[in-house]
């Protein structure tokens, strides 16, 4: 993993948070995983930005990043005392013990003999615990598994997978937190959690506005002018939908219940959908001979009215 975060996303240490996220964007869109399959450097340069990006958007561990608390992977630098460098040296016996700053050399002293006589005595002295650190991630995934719901496997910067469920509703920036998924503890002191912002892929069809859905839907010449039925794409599938007699580009019929139940509602949004007149492909010597007859004893005028 690349050791200074806006390296790897080839910023500054002065980037705001729009060019941070614009840079992390980007190196997703050109190198993730599975638009470079087997190209292991595109995969290691994703990865290695995934990390800085989870990290530099939270202002509150960018701080601590800035200020030296934190490495690049989010784990804590804890501040060393001079006399606690024997203390907690990986092979010392007596490395459990936790040093107040208060102390004066004689407690320090007196601590010390304490843990020795526990190790002479053949006990194992460990008074640690701690819960791990939570770790973050971000995830880009399908409009309809957002609005639906579904299960999606992320890959780790640090390697290996993770399944994430996606509840029905989630919306984009949401935050998911995947309980016991983070960091190990320390001593008998929990895990700690993941935590897993969504981010929602734009969808060809279908736009979400609140717990509402809004579709631009083509309709034909006849079908505009006769009415009829229709079918009409939502997130459940197709279902049929009439047009009304004398239908105008850009009029607007509601579809009750068709649209999503977010996370904090009691019902689910509607489906707007917005119509759009669209010409025959060919006009013909027969529809064109037809609208010049129409013309001449039905004209009008829909610009009407408007101001310059």
């Amino acid at each position: 993993m690349n050791k200074d975060p806006y390296d790897a996303l080839g910023l500054k240490k002065t980037a705001t948070d729009a060019e941070i996220k614009k840079a992390y964007r980007k190196i997703a869109r050109d190198s993730h995983p599975d638009l470079n399959p087997d190209d292991k450097a595109a995969e290691a340069k994703f990865k290695a930005a995934s990390a800085a990006y989870d990290l530099l958007k939270d202002p509150e561990l960018r701080g601590k990043f800035d200020r030296g608390e934190i490495d690049a992977t989010g784990a804590e630098r804890p501040e060393r005392r001079y006399y606690r460098e024997y203390a907690e040296a990986p092979n010392n016996p007596y490395g459990g013990s936790r040093f107040d700053d208060s102390m004066d050399a004689s407690d320090i002293f007196a601590e010390f003999m304490r843990q020795r006589a526990h190790a002479e005595r053949g006990q194992s002295y460990q008074d640690f615990d701690a819960r791990g650190a939570d770790r973050h991630y971000t995830m880009e995934v399908p409009f309809l598994d957002a609005v639906n719901g579904g299960t999606t496997r992320i890959t780790l910067p640090e390697g290996g997978t993770l399944d994430v469920k996606i509840p029905k509703g989630t919306d984009d920036g949401r935050t998911i937190r995947l309980r016991g998924k983070g960091a190990p503890g320390y001593g008998k002191g929990k895990p700690g959690d993941a935590l897993v912002t969504i981010y929602v892929r734009p969808h060809p069809t279908f736009r979400r506005e609140g717990d509402d859905i809004f579709i631009t839907l083509p309709i034909s010449l006849d079908e505009a002018v006769l009415g009829g039925k229709v079918q009409v794409p939502t997130i459940d599938g197709s279902v049929q939908l009439t047009i009304p007699k004398g239908a105008s580009s850009g009029q607007k019929l509601r579809m009750r219940g068709r649209g999503v139940k977010g996370w904090t509602s009691t019902k689910r949004g509607d489906q707007i959908v917005e119509l759009k007149i669209v010409s025959p492909p060919v006009v013909d010597d027969e529809l064109a001979e037809f609208m010049e007859k129409w013309r001449k004893k039905h004209k009008y005028n829909p610009r009407k009215g408007m101001k310059t």
